[in-house]
């Protein structure tokens, strides 16, 4: 019988799948996983039923194209568990879905447990989530302390395991960034897709143009995972000598070796946080996607950036859709450049708010807790 069933639905929850696999191996090696699941779950032994990049999409607008396809695999995923009937299912992020197939193997009679990682950001917006959530699970197990409060008037067990961020850059080996002796370093981190890049990028390669001539010491280096994307677009703004392309795995390094950043809002902020780099956040979106999450989803929040949402003020200045304009990014990284120490203090701050926990062994102490107790 199998003991565990994980989806995944993008290439953040493969890595923290991969995680937590490597540490319910270690600590019980007989356990029987099956899923959906990335490459790095499917390497580090899982039995995959489907692949994960079937279910990569960006955006209201791509969802909404890639709709009747995201529907089917619904329900092949949904058919799937209830067929193998796990003792338990582990449902990585992706709150969209995963909520609706939790409820759904409910209203199937799928008798087993259902546990959640990563808390959806019921502190922030959809809060009509916390009594779904309630009624449908057997266990939430969540990154940050403070999520524990929202679910405390309901039934459902919530487990903090801490971020599993903290755990992998204390385990990263650096190496050295080569780059212009006497120079400042600025890692640009425009996104990991790319449509990503090509909202972002052009404007942030204006900016850059800009801050050159009354900063010369600026030295810019990209993590570049699309590397003739990226390098046609330096090359069209006449900026080659002023960049170091880093390929994605280089990218802590790039993180270790920079004074300041300019980011797509992403967990990648959440890294460079980590790091202690002092970093402007952007995030362009198209119209149709920025008039669906105000005027459809009437989204409202104070801060966009997961950084300032979990501190609870402006750490790393944002500029989020109509904000985002090369005269407001070049103003908010000048900011950053005149006050390097203010942005250093409330990034030790934040620092200290996250636990050093092993989350993905914590988590996999969890999973085999409640798996103990099916029969």
């Amino acid at each position: 019988m199998t003991d565990l069933f994980i989806f995944s639905g993008e290439a953040s929850g493969d890595l923290h799948g991969e995680k937590i696999l490597e540490a319910l191996y270690a600590q019980r090696p007989d356990v029987k996983v099956a899923g959906v699941a990335g490459p790095k779950m499917r390497a580090a032994g899982i039995e995959c039923i489907m692949q994960m990049e079937k279910f990569q999409v960006m955006g209201f607008v791509d969802v909404f194209f890639a709709l009747p396809r995201l529907v089917r695999q619904f329900y092949q995923v949904a058919n799937a568990i209830l067929e193998l009937q796990p003792k338990t299912v582990l449902l990585i992020d992706y709150p969209g879905f995963n909520l609706r197939l939790a409820r759904h193997l409910r209203k199937k009679g799928y008798e087993g447990k259902l546990c959640h990682y990563i808390c959806p950001s019921v502190w922030a917006w959809g809060k009509k989530r916390i009594p779904r959530m309630a009624e449908t699970l057997d266990l939430l197990l969540t990154l940050f302390p403070f999520e524990a409060e929202y679910f405390s008037h309901t039934t459902l067990p919530v487990a903090h395991v801490g971020h599993p961020l903290v755990q992998r850059l204390q385990e990263t080996t650096y190496r050295p960034l080569t780059f212009p002796v006497g120079k400042t370093l600025v890692g640009i981190f425009p996104g990991s897709r790319a449509k990503e890049i090509e909202r972002n990028l052009p404007l942030i390669l204006k900016t850059v143009k800009k801050l050159i001539p009354s900063h010369p010491h600026l030295f810019f280096a990209i993590s570049a995972k699309f590397s003739e994307q990226i390098q046609k677009c330096i090359d069209q703004e006449d900026l080659t000598e002023h960049f170091l392309l880093v390929p994605p795995e280089r990218t802590y390094d790039l993180m270790a070796a920079s004074s300041y950043a300019i980011a797509k809002s992403g967990t990648v902020t959440l890294e460079l946080a980590l790091h202690g780099v002092p970093t402007v956040v952007t995030y362009a979106i198209s119209p149709l996607d920025l008039f669906i999450a105000k005027d459809v989803l009437r989204v409202r929040l104070p801060h966009y950036c997961i950084v300032n949402i979990v501190a609870g003020k402006t750490v790393f200045p944002e500029l989020i859709g109509p904000n985002f304009s090369e005269q407001s990014l070049h103003e908010a990284f000048e900011a950053l450049l005149s006050n390097r120490e203010a942005y250093t203090r409330a990034l030790e701050a934040f620092q200290a708010l996250l636990d050093k926990k092993d989350a993905s062994s914590e988590a996999a102490r969890e999973l085999l807790k409640i798996i103990s107790t099916c029969a």
